[in-house]
């Protein structure tokens, strides 16, 4: 993706079922279950560049020794940083251990429940306080809690009122401190409930701990903390006494897979990265079921259980156009096909001039769905040549001569631009940043003759079309193409996410500008006031207890014109003004039945389609509007200040 658009967080869960020794006896080494937190974290390490952070828990540990551990580093390198200070610890207690129950017990960072995330903020604040996994103390093992998720809740204002109501004085409004309090709200009445059972039994210390785990039910905290949440989550925890879980929302929104064995039960937001960790085929890797939450006993015992009742399956698209990692076996086909999806409106584009036509990728991101265009121009082409074969057959006989310039023809790829990695404009002041950021992409000169040949690229998705304009078509069009055609493998994003994506204000969507200009342009500008009054009007009866209805009326934005129409539109705003280069910019994006056709399991597109997965989206992309036309930034699900 071209445009600077913030990538999923990312969760990783160990939990070991055999002593430390046994690790030692049979892997060489007691640190084994950390090491395998650590590849689950980097193999996912595209999901965080703010910041990592990790927990360990260690059971049997003395009184008056921590019994879990927690670390977290922001900013640049955070997950170097963090696993650079884990190895010193580990470091300097195995120089001191003699076997491996001592070393766990000189070592925080080893013990029986791991935790890692791995942060890429969406809104907000990136300082250390905003790192999960997120931490509510006790001094009761069975009371203390530790979450770290993936996820945005749409009704955030909601659920800290219900805390209110219940009797808390919540001191955040974030919607990970908000739900980790839910949880811990009533993971305290669940305790209290068990001690008013057991009362009587005269039991004391280590006897009284253990009955209140055995007791403890986690999926019911689980089921009365969840049924108000509206959002896409992968939600992961660990209760002190050595109970974990990870709770996946009932539509698919986020992605959550586990593994186990007689050593491990293991949890990542990526299949790949299990895959990869365990030398796993994919058949042994399992999806935690929509809707449930896999819950591992304190003794190490897994399974799921159902925590809300399953909606219709709308998982993300964007996971597999671009969040998560292409080494997944799926996600490449599927990122292929995107790519061959745009063989037939290419040749369109270019008049059917394919075979002087250079085709391109940008950025490095967008390299599966070249791969797959580049196999949908070969099939396009293998029939022009079948059809010219015929044509010349019928013409008279099929000479060497004759035939040679048709099975010589040749789809016509090469390496147009290269990222600049490298670069940083941090150098100069804002008002002249522009011509540094034309550089962050650089040219292969010479590939084609300028005013003859034309230069196709594909990016895997175009959100809010700055890099276009600033970069990457000021870069390419310095190689004098005739025609310059920007694919993108994703359609037009038209709409908010509100489920973790930074995608949270309408007016930064190039496919809302290019509509909104349309309308002024044609004399259509009242629909634009239209649509406030009636996103007005739906609030006012949410607020006054009426019924919420799923109505996108931001729909009507984009009703009076076609895709073709919206996107010559986008092609004209992204080109930049003071351009002397020109040739023709075209812009082709993907169409939300060949985004189907190519990714069939995942049907989550509402940022395309404005269908949400939950009435909170409704609520959003109607609040987001009313936000454009009133010129407030930020997101449209977020506590108003009062």
């Amino acid at each position: 993706m071209s445009d600077a658009i913030k990538h999923e967080c990312g969760i990783a869960l160990v939990r070991l079922k055999r002593p430390l020794a046994y690790y030692q006896e049979v892997h060489g080494t007691p640190l084994w279950g950390l090491q395998r937190l650590y590849l689950l974290m980097e193999k996912q390490r595209n999901r965080g560049q703010d910041g990592a952070g990790l927990c360990v828990l260690r059971q049997g540990i003395a009184h008056g020794a921590q019994y879990l551990h927690r670390e977290r580093q922001h900013g640049s390198s955070c997950l170097d940083r963090l696993w650079k200070h884990v190895h010193d610890d580990v470091a300097r207690a195995q120089k001191i251990a003699k076997n491996a129950d001592e070393l766990k017990r000189l070592c925080p960072f080893l013990g029986e429940v791991h935790m890692g995330h791995l942060r890429y903020g969406t809104h907000g604040a990136n300082g250390i306080d905003n790192c999960h996994p997120y931490l509510r103390p006790s001094n009761w093992p069975t009371r203390l809690l530790t979450v770290a998720g993936n996820f945005n809740l749409t009704n955030t204002d909601q659920l800290f009122d219900m805390l209110v109501q219940l009797g808390q004085h919540p001191t955040g409004e974030a919607d990970t401190a908000t739900v980790m309090e839910k949880i811990g709200h009533f993971l305290e009445e669940a305790n209290e409930a068990i001690l008013r059972q057991l009362d009587g039994r005269g039991l004391r210390g280590a006897a009284l701990v253990e009955a209140i785990g055995n007791e403890l039910d986690v999926a019911k905290v689980l089921r009365r903390s969840a049924r108000a949440w509206d959002g896409g989550y992968l939600m992961a925890g660990i209760i002190g006494h050595g109970a974990s879980f990870v709770l996946r929302d009932p539509s698919a929104i986020r992605p959550g897979f586990w593994y186990e064995d007689d050593e491990v039960v293991a949890v990542a937001s990526e299949r790949a990265a299990l895959l990869t960790c365990f030398n796993l085929n994919p058949e042994a890797v399992r999806e935690i079921t929509p809707g449930h939450a896999l819950i591992i006993s304190h003794k190490g015992e897994a399974k799921e259980h159902e925590i809300v009742p399953r909606r219709e399956r709308r998982s993300c698209t964007f996971e597999r156009i671009y969040f998560s990692r292409g080494n997944d076996a799926d996600i490449y086909r599927e990122r292929k096909r995107l790519g061959a999806e745009l063989a037939g409106p290419l040749a369109e584009a270019v008049e059917g001039d394919l075979a002087g036509t250079v085709i391109s990728y940008v950025p490095n991101t967008a390299e599966s769905a070249y791969y797959g265009l580049l196999e949908g121009l070969d099939a396009h082409l293998a029939v022009w040549m079948e059809r010219e074969i015929i044509r010349l057959q019928a013409e008279g006989p099929l000479t060497p001569e004759r035939l040679r310039p048709v099975l010589s023809a040749r789809v016509w790829q090469e390496k147009a631009a290269h990222k600049d990695a490298k670069l940083r404009t941090f150098i100069t002041g804002e008002d002249d940043r522009g011509d540094l950021v034309a550089h962050a992409y650089d040219v292969t000169r010479g590939i084609l003759e300028p005013g003859k040949h034309n230069l196709a690229v594909i990016d895997d998705s175009i959100v809010r079309g700055t890099t276009l304009r600033q970069s990457i078509i000021r870069m390419l069009s310095r190689l004098g193409p005739k025609r310059l055609v920007i694919l993108s493998s994703a359609p037009q994003i038209r709409y908010p996410d509100c489920y973790g994506i930074d995608m949270s204000e309408l007016g930064k969507f190039v496919a809302f500008e290019a509509a909104v200009s349309l309308l002024r342009e044609r004399g259509q500008a009242r629909v634009l006031d239209d649509v406030y009054e009636a996103c007005k009007a739906e609030e006012a009866r949410a607020q006054q207890g009426g019924t919420p209805q799923d109505i996108n009326h931001v729909k009507r934005v984009y009703a009076p014109f076609s895709d073709a129409e919206v996107s010559a539109k986008i092609a004209e705003l992204v080109r930049p003004k003071d351009l002397t280069w020109n040739g023709t910019l075209t812009v082709v994006f993907q169409t939300v039945a060949g985004l189907r056709r190519a990714i069939p399991g995942h049907t989550g597109d509402w940022y395309f389609t404005g269908d949400y997965p939950t009435p909170g989206g409704y609520r959003v992309v109607n609040r987001a509007f009313i936000n454009f036309m009133e010129r407030r930034s930020g997101r449209a699900y977020e506590r108003a200040a009062g």
